[in-house]
């Protein structure tokens, strides 16, 4: 049963002028609100004290290189103040290939770490429990690899899988329309989803093991109306291959998690988040009739708009971030990442990536905005949008579930083509002079360019090597005992899971798991779109 609001002690916090700050407000104190922050459909918030009990966790994205120069940038930021990792993996890792792989050339370490086996893992982890910190990864197509490694390490820490925490991106629908570092074909591409979300349903009960993206899709050109709308239709074919696979609604539901952009255009940002709880309550209680409040609650991270920064003047992205950091906690994230001023030019030096969590902490700390729990509550303004976007969404919605659901209309390129007009106008828009991008289309100047990270082509050499090793070290026979077995699983309809975590334990590396299923799934080639 959806759980009833208890009585909300309320907390005694000032403003800065000694005014006395209501947990909540509306149009009338002497009347009760029609909703509340932390009861269904969770416009206001999931939690009724929202941010005047707990900050957001600040998860700001890090990963470069091998493993070992990750983990120092692990501990830097943990040292500065950092409550959450999150961990970016190089183009190889994301698309199944093994450092001295062919297709890796050039790429290995270059946009995040590099991890080609177990022990690059237990490297990238070394000296951080893994059952006392949460841990967030970006990986989608080699997510069920990625997450045995996460498995294993906290084994060899003294860890059981229940005690870890965190979050494994694992949408590979958004791959298909948004992003493209997707291996398999749709469909056994979601078989290993469910399996994922079963096998931690299960066996990892804290993790959540699919993070519904709509950054991707905002970053490529969507509006807030199509982030939202096509982030949930993807949610519900997630949802509809668990209930196939023979699960409760309410066995895996509280473990759904979303990830959401957060771009320059505060007020529809903050609007888009409200809307985003709301449908997807509605579409929880009345679609797939769940029952428990917490597989009714939108969970999400936030991540502050990438696209929307600029190369020119790179110290003006600064103020771009701190904008977009007060949408995000307007609108209620549960976590966040704070892009760094260097974004558009390269990863993020160690200064840069301190200053983009010093960003959140002083929202958190300084601004003021966390001591009501819906800080834009009453604004005329603001619940416009709400409507605008919400009558988009549900329309969208309506028109994806009579294509036939998201798959169907990916391969038909419904996504891909909405995109890429809303792009276009923007683009156009941008180059008439009619959007103004400061210090690039207008107050522009010459200026020197700042120290960048840049990761050499040492990295590459150093794991090629490490992986020569391992595979001279390790036993064959075990290692190709459990590929084969994996193998057979995959032409079965048996969950995966356990097969890749054998191999993981035998130091299968991530190109030959994934090698071993291309066999059997073969690999997407989508049709061009016009």
């Amino acid at each position: 049963m959806v759980a009833k609001k208890s009585k909300v002690l309320e907390k005694k916090i000032f403003t800065d002028s000694e005014f006395l700050v209501k947990r909540i407000y509306q149009k009338s104190s002497k009347k009760k609100p029609i909703e509340d922050a932390g009861t269904y459909p969770y416009t206001r918030g999931i939690h009724p004290e929202m941010f005047r009990e707990r900050f957001w966790t600040m998860r700001q994205y890090s990963g470069f290189g091998d493993a070992k120069l990750t983990n120092q940038r692990f501990k830097f930021m943990l040292e500065k103040g950092q409550t959450g990792l999150s961990m970016a993996f190089d183009l190889p890792t994301q698309i199944g290939y093994d450092s001295d792989s062919p297709q890796a050339e050039g790429e290995v370490g270059k946009v995040g770490v590099s991890i080609t086996s177990i022990k690059d893992m237990m490297a990238a982890f070394d000296g951080i429990p893994l059952g006392k910190v949460s841990s967030s990864m970006t990986i989608n197509s080699t997510a069920s690899t990625l997450l045995a490694y996460y498995i294993v390490v906290g084994e060899s820490q003294g860890f059981k899988s229940n005690e870890l925490r965190g979050t494994t991106q694992n949408d590979i629908l958004k791959e298909y329309i948004a992003r493209n570092t997707y291996i398999y074909p749709p469909q056994p591409s979601m078989r290993l989803i469910g399996d994922m979300i079963e096998y931690c349903a299960e066996k990892v009960p804290s993790w959540y093991p699919v993070s519904i993206s709509g950054y991707h899709m905002r970053e490529a050109g969507c509006t807030a109306t199509q982030e939202v709308a096509f982030t949930l239709a993807n949610a519900i074919a997630y949802i509809q291959t668990c209930l196939d696979k023979g699960l409760k609604i309410d066995d895996f539901a509280p473990r759904l998690s979303f990830f959401f952009c957060c771009t320059i255009e505060f007020f529809e940002e903050v609007a888009k988040f409200r809307v985003a709880r709301k449908v997807y309550a509605k579409i929880m209680k009345e679609m797939f009739h769940a029952k428990n409040s917490r597989s009714l609650q939108l969970k999400f991270h936030t991540q502050t708009s990438g696209e929307s920064l600029t190369a020119q003047q790179p110290n003006n992205n600064i103020a771009r971030v701190t904008i977009q950091t007060m949408a995000a906690v307007a609108g209620g994230t549960q976590s966040l990442h704070t892009n760094s001023r260097d974004e558009a030019l390269a990863l993020p030096t160690q200064e840069s990536a301190k200053i983009a969590l010093r960003t959140q902490q002083i929202v958190a700390h300084e601004s003021g905005i966390t001591k009501t729990a819906d800080p834009l509550a009453g604004s005329y303004y603001l619940e416009e949008l709400c409507d605008q976007i919400e009558d988009g969404v549900w329309n969208y919605l309506k028109k994806i579930q009579k294509m036939g659901g998201s798959v169907k209309a990916i391969e038909k390129g419904f996504f891909q083509s909405e995109i890429r007009q809303n792009a276009y106008r923007l683009k156009k828009e941008i180059d008439a002079n009619e959007r103004i991008l400061v210090g690039v289309n207008k107050y522009s100047e010459e200026e020197e360019q700042p120290d960048l990270l840049r990761v050499g082509g040492e990295i590459e050499i150093q794991q090629r090597k490490a992986l020569k090793k391992l595979r001279t070290s390790r036993d064959k026979k075990k290692c190709e005992k459990a590929l084969s077995a994996m193998k057979s699983a995959a032409e079965t309809e048996k969950n995966l899971m356990p097969y890749i975590v054998t191999s993981v334990r035998a130091f299968a590396t991530t190109g030959e798991i994934s090698n071993t299923l291309r066999e059997v799934f073969g690999e997407y080639r989508p049709k061009e779109v016009f």
